[in-house]
C-alpha cells in the first residue's frame, strides 16, 4: 500500500502539541463523522493511530507528536494516489494551521 509522509515542524512543546492535535480531531470526528466510516483514533503517549473508511477506501497511519516536530505517516490505497498531490498539500496546510 502506498504511503505518505511529512513532517511539520513547530515550537508549542510535546504537550502542547498533543492538546491541539486531540482538539482537531475531535471537531473532524464531530463535524465530518457522518461522511467517514470505521473511524478508529488511539492515542498512547504522544502517537496516535488512526484509521478511517471514506469514499469506500481505507486510510490509516499513525501521527507521532514530538517537542519540536509533528511526524504523519499514512497509508493510502492505490485508488487515492492520484490525489497524492493534494492530499499532502491539505494535511502540511491543516498541520502548519494547527501548529501555528
Amino acid at each position: 500500500m502506498p504511503s505518505l509522509t511529512l513532517q511539520a515542524e513547530h515550537k508549542l512543546g510535546r504537550d502542547e502539541a498533543v492538546r491541539r492535535l486531540k482538539e482537531k480531531f475531535s471537531f473532524a470526528r464531530n463535524t465530518y463523522g457522518g461522511q467517514l466510516g470505521d473511524l478508529d483514533e488511539q492515542w498512547t503517549d504522544g502517537t496516535l493511530s488512526f484509521g478511517f473508511t471514506v469514499v469506500g477506501m481505507k486510510i490509516s497511519g499513525t501521527v507521532a507528536v514530538e517537542e519540536s516536530a509533528v511526524k504523519l505517516d499514512a497509508k493510502l490505497p492505490i485508488a487515492a494516489m492520484m490525489f497524492k498531490g493534494t492530499i499532502e498539500q491539505r494535511a502540511r496546510a491543516e498541520l502548519a494551521e494547527l501548529l501555528a
